[in-house]
């Protein structure tokens, strides 16, 4: 019984905290919260969230993976385009749109996440999944393009101040309409041809 009640105690605490941080980022429209004011409004000591989440940045980690969790499971097995069975250009673009329209609902949580997360950004498994994600649509659409590197580069043009900064201004349509030309021009046939001498690389 003690055990039970200890891992109950354990679960209330760790929503507490995901709630408090939350509800500090929104309700405040702040871009950074720390650890200090997270316990406070939980009602916890600072332990307790070192305890749970590690780390200022795994705090921030934790509440970015429950609102990509739900993407994730539509890029699955979710129906086309976003899911499978559509065009790899087209589930590319579907993908973004998703990603951003993502983090217009999130725009104070993700500026956080980003400021958490620093150097390890592509360490994280949110991001890793997205990545072998956009790097197989690629791969699939032109084999002949560096997949790899062109996922990387087009995951890292929406982790930005220039995003954020877009998304705050209410230019989220502007935002997908350019990485839909951009999408759609790199990947759909009639496009340039890569360079000669360009291989596909898995990464």
């Amino acid at each position: 019984m003690a055990g039970r009640t200890e891992r109950a105690d354990a679960a209330r605490n760790r929503r507490a905290i995901l709630l408090a941080a939350e509800r500090l980022l929104s309700g405040n429209g702040q871009r950074d919260v720390s650890v200090e004011q997270v316990a406070r409004e939980a009602g916890v000591g600072k332990g307790t969230v070192f305890h749970r989440f590690g780390s200022r940045a795994g705090l921030m980690r934790a509440l970015v993976d429950e609102r990509v969790g739900h993407l994730a499971d539509r890029i699955e097995a979710g129906p086309p385009p976003l899911g499978p069975g559509a065009d790899p250009a087209e589930r590319l673009v579907a993908f973004l749109d998703a990603v951003v329209a993502l983090a217009t609902r999130n725009i104070a949580l993700m500026s956080a996440y980003e400021r958490a997360e620093e150097g390890e950004r592509q360490a994280a498994p949110a991001y890793q999944a997205w990545h072998a994600h956009v790097r197989a649509l690629i791969a699939e659409a032109r084999p002949g393009l560096d997949a790899e590197l062109l996922a990387h580069i087009l995951l890292g043009s929406l982790h930005s101040d220039l995003v954020v900064h877009l998304l705050r201004r209410g230019e989220a349509d502007r935002l997908s309409a350019t990485l839909r030309d951009l999408v759609r021009t790199l990947l759909t046939r009639g496009a340039p041809p890569a360079p000669p001498g360009t291989a596909a690389r898995e990464g």
